[in-house]
C-alpha cells in the first residue's frame, strides 16, 4: 500500500445546488460495470463535484463541474465554505482512485440557487452531450438528509457542508 502521509490531497470543488424549495440536487453515481444500474444495486448519491484544472479559479471550476455533470447554467451564487474541507480515501481505494496519485480530496464547496426549470437538468447527456455521464438518476433532497445517503468515507465532509449551508434552505423558502 502507498504511504498515505506522503501523498497530497487532490484540489477539488463541490456544489450544493438549491432549488426554490430549499432542497439540493443529488445524483446517483453510475456504478462501474453496471452504469445503468440494471442489476438493481444501490448506487451512492452525491452532489456534483470534481477537480480544479491547472490555473482555474475554484468558482469557475464549480460552475464548470456543475455544467459537466448536470447541464445546468442557470444559477446564482449563494455562499461558499470558508475553508477547504478534507477527506481521506479508505485504505482499499488508496493508490487506485484518482489514478493512484492522491490520498483524498481537499474541497471548497459552493452553494448555488437554481434559477432554471427541472427540464434544464440533463444527467444522461451532460454538458449538452459533450461530457460522459457520471450520474444515472437525480432528485431533490433535504440538505440535512445527505450524510446518510453518501458513501461512508465522505460522510464527515458532508456533515461539514450541511453545517456550513444549514441556514440557506429557510432563507431560500422565505424569498420564494
Amino acid at each position: 500500500m502507498p504511504d498515505r502521509d506522503s501523498m497530497p490531497y487532490r484540489p477539488c470543488v463541490g456544489v450544493a445546488l438549491f432549488n426554490r424549495n430549499g432542497q439540493v440536487f443529488i445524483g446517483s453515481r453510475k456504478l462501474e460495470g453496471d452504469p445503468d444500474n440494471s442489476a438493481g444495486h444501490s448506487a451512492p448519491w452525491q452532489m456534483p463535484q470534481g477537480g480544479i484544472d491547472r490555473n482555474e479559479e475554484p468558482l469557475a471550476a464549480a460552475r464548470r463541474e456543475l455544467w459537466e455533470e448536470t447541464s445546468v447554467r442557470s444559477v446564482q451564487l449563494l455562499a461558499q465554505t470558508g475553508d477547504w474541507l478534507l477527506y481521506d480515501l479508505p485504505d482499499e481505494l488508496l493508490g487506485i482512485a484518482f489514478k493512484g496519485k492522491y490520498r483524498g480530496q481537499r474541497q471548497l464547496w459552493f452553494a448555488f440557487l437554481f434559477d432554471g426549470t427541472d427540464s434544464e437538468i440533463d444527467v444522461a447527456n451532460p454538458g449538452d452531450g459533450s461530457v460522459a455521464a457520471e450520474f444515472n438518476a437525480w432528485r431533490w433532497e433535504d440538505l440535512e438528509n445527505l450524510p446518510d445517503l453518501i458513501v461512508p468515507f465522505k460522510r464527515d465532509i458532508y456533515r461539514e457542508v450541511v453545517a456550513a449551508f444549514a441556514h440557506l434552505p429557510a432563507a431560500i423558502r422565505q424569498k420564494s
